[in-house]
């Protein structure tokens, strides 16, 4: 396992972390015991980065982190967030985030996290998460509830801002780095420069980047899924996979800190603890980006416009 550390912060994680997004149950049906299980494993192939949300199932994702890290919660950087209780339910007041970040600890049966992130920013209006959401996130960080304060998010420019004018330690954002779509790097780039870190979830874009392809709810353009398609098939030729390759492109990434597995599949989690010490192959790398070489929408809208443009 390859390590780095969280910009400023002195948080020291594995390159490869445990994401939860799994545990709603939007891809398959899995147990808890079962997501237990594979969090452990991950825990003991040296994986010390945990990421997880309210909203993942409804409080069940942080449950099952809770019940994963019994007798072990020193072993990891533990991450979650707050200002979305239930999927796409937003509410980023002083009060809930107050009592959703103790609700939260008791699921995850601690008295504090490392990070805590403001979860999805481009939900919330500017002023109030620049003005009151980050502030408050700060002073939690003051009482000793988290280590650090981050912001995530699909979009790019909410996150710049917020690194830029609230003083963020963390971002994460999912999706916005990958075989299809380099457009993270310039602005990770800039974040370190100012100390702040840069996670990535969903190198494999919610199942785009797969052999089986994304599942029918996925927002991305036609045009987007074709690329995809292409990508896929080629690799199939080549005797590989797509899933993979997108996994090992991510994690070489020299401006990413972090790069987040799902933790619901054993096999998914081999194979992609292998991709950590794994290059992709040059030539078949070149030929699959040139797959998505003439997309033109390789991201789409979030959030409410409130920040600008809903798919910068």
């Amino acid at each position: 396992m390859r390590y780095s550390t969280l910009g400023s912060t002195g948080l020291k994680v594995s390159r490869l972390g445990l994401g939860t997004t799994t545990f709603m149950g939007i891809f398959a049906r899995r147990s808890p015991d079962d997501c237990v299980r594979v969090l452990r494993r991950g825990l003991d192939a040296g994986i010390t980065l945990v990421d997880t949300a309210p909203s993942y199932g409804d409080g069940l994702a942080e449950e099952m982190v809770g019940r994963a890290l019994r007798g072990r919660r020193d072993e990891v950087v533990l991450a979650t967030k707050v200002g979305s209780y239930v999927p796409e339910t937003f509410d980023f007041s002083p009060g809930r985030i107050r009592a959703g970040l103790e609700d939260s600890l008791r699921r995850l049966g601690t008295d504090h996290v490392d990070v805590l992130f403001a979860h999805d920013i481009e939900y919330g209006r500017p002023e109030q998460i620049l003005g009151e959401v980050l502030p408050l996130l700060a002073t939690l960080r003051d009482e000793g509830k988290t280590r650090a304060v981050g912001v995530s998010g699909l979009l790019l420019e909410p996150l710049g801002t917020a690194v830029e004018q609230a003083g963020a330690d963390v971002v994460q954002t999912y999706c916005r780095y990958g075989l299809h779509d380099q457009s993270l790097a310039e602005p990770a780039t800039g974040w370190r420069a100012r100390g702040v870190a840069t996670i990535l979830g969903s190198p494999v874009v919610m199942g785009l980047l797969t052999q089986a392809g994304p599942p029918e709810w996925h927002p991305a353009h036609p045009a987007l899924k074709a690329a995809a398609r292409e990508a896929a098939a080629l690799c199939t030729a080549h005797g590989t996979d797509l899933a993979s390759l997108a996994m090992r492109y991510a994690l070489a990434c020299p401006h990413l800190d972090a790069v987040l597995t799902g933790a619901g599949d054993p096999v998914h989690l081999d194979r992609n603890l292998l991709a950590v010490e794994t290059a992709a192959e040059p030539g078949l790398l070149e030929a699959v980006l040139g797959c998505f070489a003439d997309v033109a929408e390789r991201t789409w809208p979030s959030g409410d416009g409130a920040w600008g443009a809903p798919g910068s």
